[in-house]
Protein backbone atom coordinates (compact mmCIF):
# COMPACT_ATOMS: atom_id res chain seq x y z
CA UNK A 1 0.00 0.00 0.00
CA UNK A 2 2.66 2.52 1.08
CA UNK A 3 4.80 1.67 -1.92
CA UNK A 4 2.00 2.51 -4.33
CA UNK A 5 1.17 5.82 -2.69
CA UNK A 6 4.81 6.88 -2.63
CA UNK A 7 5.13 6.18 -6.37
CA UNK A 8 2.22 8.53 -7.05
CA UNK A 9 3.09 11.36 -4.67
CA UNK A 10 5.64 13.22 -6.88
CA UNK A 11 3.13 13.39 -9.75
CA UNK A 12 0.29 14.59 -7.54
CA UNK A 13 2.51 17.15 -5.82
CA UNK A 14 3.80 18.47 -9.14
CA UNK A 15 0.27 18.88 -10.49
CA UNK A 16 -0.84 20.72 -7.36
CA UNK A 17 2.16 23.05 -7.41
CA UNK A 18 1.64 23.76 -11.10
CA UNK A 19 -2.04 24.55 -10.57
CA UNK A 20 -1.14 26.96 -7.77
CA UNK A 21 1.53 28.67 -9.86
CA UNK A 22 -0.79 29.06 -12.82
CA UNK A 23 -3.50 30.48 -10.60
CA UNK A 24 -1.09 33.07 -9.21
CA UNK A 25 -0.32 34.33 -12.70
CA UNK A 26 -3.99 34.31 -13.64
CA UNK A 27 -3.95 31.35 -16.01
CA UNK A 28 -5.47 28.44 -14.10
CA UNK A 29 -8.76 28.62 -12.15
CA UNK A 30 -9.35 27.41 -8.64
CA UNK A 31 -12.58 25.40 -8.64
CA UNK A 32 -15.61 27.35 -7.54
CA UNK A 33 -14.04 30.80 -8.13
CA UNK A 34 -14.06 31.36 -11.87
CA UNK A 35 -17.37 31.54 -13.66
CA UNK A 36 -20.80 32.99 -13.04
CA UNK A 37 -23.20 30.12 -12.37
CA UNK A 38 -25.39 29.31 -15.39
CA UNK A 39 -28.27 26.83 -15.23
CA UNK A 40 -28.35 26.09 -18.98
CA UNK A 41 -25.35 23.88 -19.78
CA UNK A 42 -25.32 25.08 -23.40
CA UNK A 43 -24.57 28.66 -22.36
CA UNK A 44 -21.70 28.07 -19.99
CA UNK A 45 -18.57 30.10 -20.77
CA UNK A 46 -15.43 28.03 -20.18
CA UNK A 47 -12.12 29.63 -19.29
CA UNK A 48 -9.43 29.17 -21.93
CA UNK A 49 -7.04 27.16 -19.83
CA UNK A 50 -4.27 24.66 -20.35
CA UNK A 51 -3.74 23.25 -16.90
CA UNK A 52 -0.73 20.97 -17.34
CA UNK A 53 1.85 22.68 -19.57
CA UNK A 54 2.12 26.45 -19.83
CA UNK A 55 4.24 26.31 -23.00
CA UNK A 56 1.48 24.78 -25.15
CA UNK A 57 -0.54 27.94 -25.98
CA UNK A 58 2.50 29.86 -27.22
CA UNK A 59 4.31 26.96 -28.84
CA UNK A 60 1.25 25.59 -30.67
CA UNK A 61 -1.07 28.59 -31.24
CA UNK A 62 -3.03 26.65 -33.90
CA UNK A 63 -4.61 24.49 -31.17
CA UNK A 64 -8.02 26.04 -30.43
CA UNK A 65 -8.07 25.91 -26.64
CA UNK A 66 -11.42 27.73 -26.55
CA UNK A 67 -13.02 24.50 -27.81
CA UNK A 68 -11.21 22.28 -25.33
CA UNK A 69 -14.12 21.42 -23.07
CA UNK A 70 -16.97 18.96 -22.72
CA UNK A 71 -19.77 20.63 -24.67
CA UNK A 72 -23.46 20.03 -24.04
CA UNK A 73 -26.22 20.42 -26.62
CA UNK A 74 -29.09 20.16 -24.14
CA UNK A 75 -30.12 22.47 -21.33
CA UNK A 76 -29.63 19.75 -18.74
CA UNK A 77 -27.69 16.48 -18.68
CA UNK A 78 -28.99 14.41 -15.73
CA UNK A 79 -26.47 11.59 -16.14
CA UNK A 80 -23.56 14.00 -16.19
CA UNK A 81 -24.84 15.85 -13.13
CA UNK A 82 -25.25 12.49 -11.38
CA UNK A 83 -21.71 11.54 -12.35
CA UNK A 84 -20.36 14.86 -11.09
CA UNK A 85 -22.04 14.41 -7.71
CA UNK A 86 -20.67 10.88 -7.43
CA UNK A 87 -17.19 12.02 -8.41
CA UNK A 88 -17.32 14.95 -6.00
CA UNK A 89 -18.46 12.64 -3.19
CA UNK A 90 -15.74 10.12 -4.10
CA UNK A 91 -13.06 12.78 -3.73
CA UNK A 92 -14.56 14.32 -0.59
CA UNK A 93 -15.65 11.20 1.28
CA UNK A 94 -13.16 8.67 -0.12
CA UNK A 95 -15.86 6.02 0.06
CA UNK A 96 -16.69 4.83 -3.47
CA UNK A 97 -15.45 3.72 -6.86
CA UNK A 98 -16.19 4.97 -10.36
CA UNK A 99 -15.52 2.94 -13.49
CA UNK A 100 -14.28 4.78 -16.59
CA UNK A 101 -14.24 3.09 -20.01
CA UNK A 102 -12.91 4.46 -23.28
CA UNK A 103 -13.64 2.73 -26.60
CA UNK A 104 -11.89 3.22 -29.92
CA UNK A 105 -9.47 1.88 -32.50
CA UNK A 106 -5.71 2.15 -32.98
CA UNK A 107 -5.52 5.50 -31.15
CA UNK A 108 -6.69 3.65 -28.05
CA UNK A 109 -4.94 0.30 -28.50
CA UNK A 110 -1.64 2.16 -28.12
CA UNK A 111 -3.02 3.63 -24.85
CA UNK A 112 -0.78 6.71 -24.97
CA UNK A 113 -3.10 9.68 -24.54
CA UNK A 114 -5.52 7.63 -22.44
CA UNK A 115 -2.58 6.68 -20.20
CA UNK A 116 -1.83 10.39 -19.75
CA UNK A 117 -5.43 10.92 -18.68
CA UNK A 118 -5.44 7.83 -16.45
CA UNK A 119 -2.21 8.84 -14.70
CA UNK A 120 -3.49 12.38 -14.16
CA UNK A 121 -6.85 11.13 -12.91
CA UNK A 122 -5.26 8.77 -10.41
CA UNK A 123 -2.60 11.25 -9.24
CA UNK A 124 -4.38 14.60 -9.06
CA UNK A 125 -6.62 13.49 -6.18
CA UNK A 126 -3.95 11.82 -4.10
CA UNK A 127 -6.12 9.91 -1.62
CA UNK A 128 -8.44 8.31 -4.19
CA UNK A 129 -6.02 6.29 -6.28
CA UNK A 130 -8.52 3.78 -7.67
CA UNK A 131 -7.55 0.72 -9.69
CA UNK A 132 -6.15 -0.20 -13.10
CA UNK A 133 -9.22 -1.79 -14.69
CA UNK A 134 -9.09 -4.08 -17.71
CA UNK A 135 -5.87 -5.01 -19.53
CA UNK A 136 -5.17 -7.34 -22.45
CA UNK A 137 -2.03 -9.22 -23.63
CA UNK A 138 -1.80 -7.62 -27.08
CA UNK A 139 1.83 -8.70 -27.42
CA UNK A 140 0.79 -12.37 -27.24
CA UNK A 141 -1.57 -11.69 -30.14
CA UNK A 142 1.32 -10.35 -32.22
CA UNK A 143 0.18 -6.74 -32.18
CA UNK A 144 1.31 -3.56 -30.44
CA UNK A 145 0.95 -3.58 -26.67
CA UNK A 146 0.59 -0.47 -24.47
CA UNK A 147 3.95 0.48 -23.00
CA UNK A 148 2.63 0.87 -19.45
CA UNK A 149 2.27 -2.88 -18.76
CA UNK A 150 3.62 -6.22 -19.96
CA UNK A 151 2.34 -9.74 -20.33
CA UNK A 152 4.90 -12.51 -20.78
CA UNK A 153 4.50 -16.21 -21.52
CA UNK A 154 6.84 -19.00 -22.67
CA UNK A 155 3.94 -20.60 -24.52
CA UNK A 156 2.93 -20.01 -28.11
CA UNK A 157 -0.34 -18.09 -28.50
CA UNK A 158 -2.53 -17.24 -31.46
CA UNK A 159 -4.33 -13.92 -31.70
CA UNK A 160 -7.69 -13.13 -33.30
CA UNK A 161 -8.86 -9.57 -33.97
CA UNK A 162 -12.56 -8.92 -34.50
CA UNK A 163 -11.63 -6.43 -37.22
CA UNK A 164 -10.09 -9.00 -39.55
CA UNK A 165 -11.38 -12.49 -38.71
CA UNK A 166 -14.44 -14.02 -37.05
CA UNK A 167 -14.02 -17.78 -36.61
CA UNK A 168 -17.25 -19.71 -36.09
CA UNK A 169 -15.98 -21.21 -32.85
CA UNK A 170 -15.03 -17.88 -31.23
CA UNK A 171 -17.27 -15.12 -29.94
CA UNK A 172 -15.60 -11.79 -29.20
CA UNK A 173 -16.24 -9.76 -26.10
CA UNK A 174 -15.61 -6.28 -24.73
CA UNK A 175 -11.97 -6.07 -25.80
CA UNK A 176 -12.64 -7.10 -29.42
CA UNK A 177 -9.57 -9.35 -29.45
CA UNK A 178 -8.82 -12.88 -28.20
CA UNK A 179 -5.67 -14.93 -27.65
CA UNK A 180 -5.76 -18.73 -27.52
CA UNK A 181 -3.29 -21.41 -26.47
CA UNK A 182 -3.79 -25.21 -26.73
CA UNK A 183 -0.97 -26.27 -24.36
CA UNK A 184 -1.56 -28.55 -21.38
CA UNK A 185 0.34 -26.19 -19.05
CA UNK A 186 0.38 -22.46 -19.67
CA UNK A 187 2.38 -19.82 -17.81
CA UNK A 188 1.41 -16.16 -17.91
CA UNK A 189 2.75 -13.14 -16.03
CA UNK A 190 1.64 -9.50 -15.78
CA UNK A 191 3.65 -6.52 -14.55
CA UNK A 192 3.56 -2.74 -14.86
CA UNK A 193 6.11 -1.11 -17.13
CA UNK A 194 7.16 2.48 -17.84
CA UNK A 195 4.54 4.16 -15.69
CA UNK A 196 4.77 5.98 -12.35
CA UNK A 197 1.17 5.19 -11.45
CA UNK A 198 0.85 1.51 -10.52
CA UNK A 199 -2.35 0.78 -8.60
CA UNK A 200 -1.95 -2.42 -6.63
CA UNK A 201 -4.78 -4.94 -6.72
CA UNK A 202 -6.30 -7.32 -4.19
CA UNK A 203 -8.58 -9.04 -6.72
CA UNK A 204 -8.44 -9.88 -10.38
CA UNK A 205 -10.91 -11.31 -12.86
CA UNK A 206 -9.84 -13.44 -15.81
CA UNK A 207 -12.22 -13.38 -18.78
CA UNK A 208 -11.94 -16.74 -20.50
CA UNK A 209 -13.82 -19.57 -22.27
CA UNK A 210 -17.59 -19.35 -21.93
CA UNK A 211 -19.08 -22.64 -20.80
CA UNK A 212 -17.03 -25.46 -19.32
CA UNK A 213 -13.63 -24.07 -18.41
CA UNK A 214 -11.01 -26.57 -19.64
CA UNK A 215 -8.26 -25.32 -17.28
CA UNK A 216 -7.61 -25.04 -13.57
CA UNK A 217 -5.97 -21.73 -12.67
CA UNK A 218 -3.23 -21.35 -10.06
CA UNK A 219 -1.74 -18.18 -8.59
CA UNK A 220 2.05 -18.52 -8.26
CA UNK A 221 2.77 -15.21 -6.51
CA UNK A 222 4.63 -15.66 -3.25
CA UNK A 223 3.62 -14.11 0.07
CA UNK A 224 -0.03 -13.69 -0.85
CA UNK A 225 -3.00 -15.87 0.00
CA UNK A 226 -6.29 -16.50 -1.77
CA UNK A 227 -9.41 -15.80 0.28
CA UNK A 228 -11.91 -16.87 -2.38
CA UNK A 229 -12.14 -18.02 -5.98
CA UNK A 230 -15.37 -17.30 -7.86
CA UNK A 231 -15.99 -19.08 -11.14
CA UNK A 232 -18.87 -18.24 -13.46
CA UNK A 233 -18.72 -20.59 -16.43
CA UNK A 234 -21.90 -19.21 -17.98
CA UNK A 235 -20.42 -15.72 -18.20
CA UNK A 236 -16.90 -16.99 -18.74
CA UNK A 237 -14.78 -15.63 -15.90
CA UNK A 238 -12.84 -16.66 -12.83
CA UNK A 239 -12.23 -14.13 -10.06
CA UNK A 240 -9.55 -14.35 -7.37
CA UNK A 241 -9.90 -12.47 -4.07
CA UNK A 242 -6.59 -12.04 -2.22
CA UNK A 243 -5.55 -11.29 1.36
CA UNK A 244 -3.01 -8.66 0.30
CA UNK A 245 -2.38 -6.12 -2.44
CA UNK A 246 0.10 -6.95 -5.21
CA UNK A 247 1.34 -5.18 -8.33
CA UNK A 248 2.16 -8.17 -10.55
CA UNK A 249 0.72 -11.55 -11.46
CA UNK A 250 2.18 -14.99 -12.07
CA UNK A 251 -0.39 -17.53 -13.23
CA UNK A 252 -0.42 -21.14 -14.32
CA UNK A 253 -3.22 -22.77 -16.30
CA UNK A 254 -3.34 -26.58 -16.21
CA UNK A 255 -5.64 -28.42 -18.59
CA UNK A 256 -8.22 -30.62 -16.88
CA UNK A 257 -8.42 -34.32 -17.78
CA UNK A 258 -10.69 -35.22 -20.72
CA UNK A 259 -10.63 -31.68 -22.18
CA UNK A 260 -9.22 -31.16 -25.67
CA UNK A 261 -10.07 -27.50 -26.20
CA UNK A 262 -7.50 -24.79 -25.51
CA UNK A 263 -7.56 -21.64 -23.40
CA UNK A 264 -9.36 -18.57 -24.71
CA UNK A 265 -8.36 -15.31 -23.02
CA UNK A 266 -10.48 -12.16 -23.41
CA UNK A 267 -8.79 -9.93 -20.86
CA UNK A 268 -7.92 -9.45 -17.19
CA UNK A 269 -9.53 -6.93 -14.83
CA UNK A 270 -7.38 -5.67 -11.94
CA UNK A 271 -9.34 -4.51 -8.88
CA UNK A 272 -8.85 -3.42 -5.28
CA UNK A 273 -10.80 -2.10 -2.28
CA UNK A 274 -9.50 1.46 -2.57
CA UNK A 275 -11.77 4.41 -3.39
CA UNK A 276 -11.16 6.13 -6.70
CA UNK A 277 -11.48 5.61 -10.42
CA UNK A 278 -10.51 2.78 -12.73
CA UNK A 279 -9.84 3.59 -16.38
CA UNK A 280 -10.17 0.76 -18.92
CA UNK A 281 -9.06 1.53 -22.47
CA UNK A 282 -10.70 -0.69 -25.09
CA UNK A 283 -9.12 -0.40 -28.53
CA UNK A 284 -8.29 -2.58 -31.53
CA UNK A 285 -6.36 -1.40 -34.56
CA UNK A 286 -8.79 -0.74 -37.41
CA UNK A 287 -11.95 -1.05 -35.29
CA UNK A 288 -15.16 0.70 -36.33
CA UNK A 289 -18.58 0.78 -34.70
CA UNK A 290 -19.78 -2.30 -36.57
CA UNK A 291 -16.74 -4.16 -35.17
CA UNK A 292 -17.97 -3.78 -31.60
CA UNK A 293 -21.63 -4.21 -32.54
CA UNK A 294 -20.74 -7.68 -33.85
CA UNK A 295 -19.00 -8.78 -30.64
CA UNK A 296 -21.35 -11.28 -29.01
CA UNK A 297 -20.20 -10.84 -25.42
CA UNK A 298 -19.53 -7.09 -25.51
CA UNK A 299 -22.52 -6.00 -23.48
CA UNK A 300 -22.41 -8.97 -21.11
CA UNK A 301 -18.77 -8.39 -20.21
CA UNK A 302 -19.30 -4.64 -19.84
CA UNK A 303 -22.15 -5.27 -17.42
CA UNK A 304 -19.89 -7.42 -15.22
CA UNK A 305 -18.29 -4.17 -14.06
CA UNK A 306 -20.77 -1.48 -15.16
CA UNK A 307 -19.49 1.90 -16.38
CA UNK A 308 -20.07 5.20 -14.61
CA UNK A 309 -18.28 7.09 -17.40
CA UNK A 310 -18.02 5.84 -20.98
CA UNK A 311 -16.18 7.66 -23.77
CA UNK A 312 -16.67 6.78 -27.45
CA UNK A 313 -13.75 7.60 -29.74
CA UNK A 314 -14.89 5.56 -32.71
CA UNK A 315 -15.22 7.04 -36.19
CA UNK A 316 -11.82 7.35 -37.85
CA UNK A 317 -12.16 3.94 -39.47
CA UNK A 318 -15.90 4.33 -40.13
CA UNK A 319 -15.14 7.49 -42.13
CA UNK A 320 -12.03 6.17 -43.91
CA UNK A 321 -13.85 5.52 -47.20
CA UNK A 322 -14.48 7.57 -50.35
CA UNK A 323 -16.91 10.42 -49.75
CA UNK A 324 -19.62 8.87 -51.93
CA UNK A 325 -19.43 5.64 -49.90
CA UNK A 326 -19.91 7.14 -46.44
CA UNK A 327 -23.42 6.99 -45.00
CA UNK A 328 -23.73 9.42 -42.06
CA UNK A 329 -27.09 7.98 -41.03
CA UNK A 330 -25.64 4.48 -40.80
CA UNK A 331 -22.86 5.83 -38.61
CA UNK A 332 -25.45 7.54 -36.43
CA UNK A 333 -27.53 4.36 -36.16
CA UNK A 334 -24.50 2.27 -35.21
CA UNK A 335 -23.36 4.78 -32.60
CA UNK A 336 -26.87 4.98 -31.17
CA UNK A 337 -26.97 1.19 -30.79
CA UNK A 338 -23.68 1.27 -28.92
CA UNK A 339 -24.93 4.07 -26.67
CA UNK A 340 -27.98 1.97 -25.79
CA UNK A 341 -25.76 -1.00 -24.91
CA UNK A 342 -23.88 1.15 -22.43
CA UNK A 343 -27.06 2.58 -20.94
CA UNK A 344 -28.43 -0.93 -20.56
CA UNK A 345 -25.51 -1.74 -18.25
CA UNK A 346 -25.98 1.49 -16.31
CA UNK A 347 -28.89 3.83 -17.14
CA UNK A 348 -27.13 6.59 -15.16
CA UNK A 349 -23.83 6.33 -17.05
CA UNK A 350 -22.27 9.62 -18.22
CA UNK A 351 -21.45 9.18 -21.91
CA UNK A 352 -18.86 11.29 -23.72
CA UNK A 353 -18.83 11.37 -27.52
CA UNK A 354 -15.47 12.47 -28.89
CA UNK A 355 -15.22 13.77 -32.44
CA UNK A 356 -12.38 12.01 -34.33
CA UNK A 357 -9.32 14.01 -35.22
CA UNK A 358 -8.88 15.56 -38.63
CA UNK A 359 -7.27 13.05 -41.00
CA UNK A 360 -6.33 12.79 -44.66
CA UNK A 361 -7.88 10.13 -46.86
CA UNK A 362 -5.01 7.99 -48.19
CA UNK A 363 -2.68 10.94 -47.46
CA UNK A 364 -4.18 12.77 -50.47
CA UNK A 365 -6.76 15.24 -49.13
CA UNK A 366 -8.62 16.09 -45.89
CA UNK A 367 -11.32 13.51 -45.30
CA UNK A 368 -14.66 15.30 -45.87
CA UNK A 369 -16.60 12.51 -44.12
CA UNK A 370 -15.41 13.69 -40.73
CA UNK A 371 -17.50 16.87 -40.84
CA UNK A 372 -20.65 14.83 -41.59
CA UNK A 373 -19.77 12.34 -38.86
CA UNK A 374 -19.27 15.25 -36.46
CA UNK A 375 -22.80 16.49 -37.16
CA UNK A 376 -24.24 13.06 -36.31
CA UNK A 377 -22.39 13.17 -32.99
CA UNK A 378 -23.84 16.60 -32.19
CA UNK A 379 -27.37 15.36 -32.95
CA UNK A 380 -27.03 12.27 -30.76
CA UNK A 381 -25.57 14.35 -27.95
CA UNK A 382 -28.63 16.59 -28.04
CA UNK A 383 -31.07 13.67 -28.27
CA UNK A 384 -29.59 11.68 -25.36
CA UNK A 385 -28.27 14.63 -23.32
CA UNK A 386 -24.66 13.54 -23.67
CA UNK A 387 -21.41 15.50 -23.69
CA UNK A 388 -19.06 16.03 -26.65
CA UNK A 389 -15.30 16.52 -26.74
CA UNK A 390 -14.80 18.03 -30.18
CA UNK A 391 -11.17 17.19 -30.90
CA UNK A 392 -11.75 17.86 -34.61
CA UNK A 393 -12.53 21.47 -33.68
CA UNK A 394 -9.68 21.67 -31.17
CA UNK A 395 -7.22 20.63 -33.88
CA UNK A 396 -8.43 23.35 -36.24
CA UNK A 397 -10.98 21.37 -38.31
CA UNK A 398 -10.49 20.30 -41.93
CA UNK A 399 -6.88 20.10 -43.07
CA UNK A 400 -5.43 20.83 -39.63
CA UNK A 401 -3.63 17.48 -39.44
CA UNK A 402 -1.12 18.85 -41.98
CA UNK A 403 -0.36 21.70 -39.54
CA UNK A 404 0.07 19.20 -36.72
CA UNK A 405 2.40 17.16 -38.94
CA UNK A 406 4.51 20.21 -39.75
CA UNK A 407 4.88 20.87 -36.03
CA UNK A 408 5.97 17.34 -35.14
CA UNK A 409 2.66 16.31 -33.59
CA UNK A 410 1.42 13.90 -36.27
CA UNK A 411 2.78 10.94 -38.19
CA UNK A 412 3.28 10.97 -41.94
CA UNK A 413 0.09 8.97 -42.52
CA UNK A 414 -1.88 12.08 -41.43
CA UNK A 415 -4.13 9.88 -39.31
CA UNK A 416 -2.11 9.00 -36.22
CA UNK A 417 -0.25 11.34 -33.88
CA UNK A 418 3.40 11.33 -32.93
CA UNK A 419 4.32 10.38 -29.37
CA UNK A 420 4.43 14.06 -28.45
CA UNK A 421 1.11 14.65 -30.21
CA UNK A 422 -0.57 11.92 -28.16
CA UNK A 423 0.96 13.32 -24.97
CA UNK A 424 -0.50 16.75 -25.73
CA UNK A 425 -3.85 15.20 -26.63
CA UNK A 426 -3.92 13.44 -23.26
CA UNK A 427 -3.16 16.68 -21.43
CA UNK A 428 -5.90 18.46 -23.34
CA UNK A 429 -8.32 15.68 -22.46
CA UNK A 430 -7.58 15.93 -18.75
CA UNK A 431 -7.79 19.72 -18.86
CA UNK A 432 -11.23 19.44 -20.50
CA UNK A 433 -12.27 17.09 -17.68
CA UNK A 434 -11.16 19.64 -15.06
CA UNK A 435 -13.22 22.27 -16.88
CA UNK A 436 -16.22 19.93 -16.79
CA UNK A 437 -15.93 19.60 -13.01
CA UNK A 438 -15.77 23.39 -12.69
CA UNK A 439 -18.79 23.81 -14.95
CA UNK A 440 -20.88 21.35 -12.94
CA UNK A 441 -19.78 22.87 -9.66
CA UNK A 442 -20.97 26.27 -10.84
CA UNK A 443 -24.17 24.80 -12.24
CA UNK A 444 -24.87 23.23 -8.84
CA UNK A 445 -24.90 26.72 -7.33
CA UNK A 446 -28.08 27.41 -9.29
CA UNK A 447 -29.93 24.42 -7.83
Amino acid sequence: MEKRRNSRKPIATALKLLQTALFLVGIFPVFGQTETPISDLRNYSHPTVFGLDTSIPSKYPFIDLSKNNFTFYSEEAPNWMHFFREFDAMVSNKDRKLNFYHLGGSHLQADIYTQVFRSSLQSYWEEVCGERGQVFPFSLAGTNNPTNYRFRSPNKWKGYRSVSVRPENLDYGLSGIIVTCPDSVIRLTFSYDRTDVRPEFSAFRILHNVGKMPYSIYLLNENVGITEIITNEESGYTEFLLNAEIDSLSLEFVKKPSFNSGLELYGVTLMNDEPGASYSTIGVNGAALNTYLGNTHFEEQLCLYPPDFFAFSVGTNDANVPANSFDPQRYRSNLEQMILKVLHCNPDCAILLTVPNDAYYQKKYPNPNLANLRQMIFELAEQYKLAVWDFYGIMGESGSSKTWLNNGLMQADLVHFSGLGYQIKGQLYFDAFLKFLEQMRNTEKMK
